[in-house]
């Protein structure tokens, strides 16, 4: 019989989420007033927010934050951003990792239903119904919106948990599509430790620790079209999956 949490988790977890909840309702009232302020300039001031939220709240759970850099990056540069999507803390751990860029994160639906969390990451992210052909459609059209202001884009690219055991689950195409049509370079990050901190399978998983992101080299657009929109996503995924393996991402070989 696989044993439960231990008390430390359980008394931790209670404590994580008492602070999550105080810095959201802090939060909350300011993402009012920012609104009024337009989607870009309104959600840049809620992305800088998101960041101090972020910092605040990884400092009082003891979790030390480090962003790795493989190759030289552009922090005024404009990407599509893409991670691999295996927990809870990817989420805060964005506004970790991204930190002199204005980006919004494209988002499910379903969370606009989250009390107060869904009004704020509404408010701050590109909202997307997959199963909507036409709100599939409006959120692409939002984001080349953004690349076009200049507003680099986050993506995760598996849409959901990677429950698979592989380093990656099968990608979405949407990134892929949005990178081609506008010309901008792929971005891809590993968000390496987030499985040991708080895995998907129990919100009572959460312990303090390390918490990298490891950025990897840019992967260009050019010389793609539409018609090789697999090649491409091939490209990145083969890349992604290489580095997660050459790092030993824990859900790899723990399942």
């Amino acid at each position: 019989m696989k044993a439960g949490p231990s008390f430390f988790r359980i008394v931790y977890s209670i404590y994580a989420f008492v602070w999550f909840v105080i810095f959201t309702l802090i939060a909350f009232l300011f993402v009012i007033i920012f609104s009024l302020f337009g989607k870009i300039q309104g959600g840049n001031a809620i992305c800088s927010m998101c960041r101090l939220w972020a910092d605040c709240w990884y400092f009082l759970l003891g979790i030390r934050h480090e962003n790795i850099f493989e190759s030289p990056y552009d922090p005024s540069g404009t990407y599509v951003f893409v991670s691999n999507h295996i927990s809870y803390l990817d989420i805060p751990c964005i506004f970790k990792a991204i930190r002199k860029q204005a980006f919004r994160v494209l988002g499910k639906a379903d969370l606009r239903k989250v009390p107060i969390f869904g009004f704020i990451y509404s408010r701050g992210a590109v909202m997307v119904d997959r199963s909507s052909t036409s709100a599939r459609a409006r959120s692409v059209r939002e984001l080349k919106k953004l690349l076009a202001h200049h507003i680099s884009v986050f993506i995760f690219t598996e849409g959901t948990f990677n429950e698979t055991g592989n380093a990656l689950k099968s990608f979405y195409d949407g990134a892929f599509r949005i990178s081609i049509q506008t010309g901008t370079a792929i971005r891809p990050l590993l968000f390496l430790d987030n499985y040991d901190l708080m895995n998907y399978r129990s919100v009572l998983s959460l312990k303090p620790g390390k918490s990298r992101v490891i950025f990897l080299d840019e992967i260009s657009p050019e010389g793609f079209t539409l018609m090789d929109i697999n090649i491409f996503k091939e490209k990145v995924y083969r890349e992604m999956d290489r580095k997660l393996r050459e790092y030993r991402a824990a859900w790899i070989s723990s399942r």
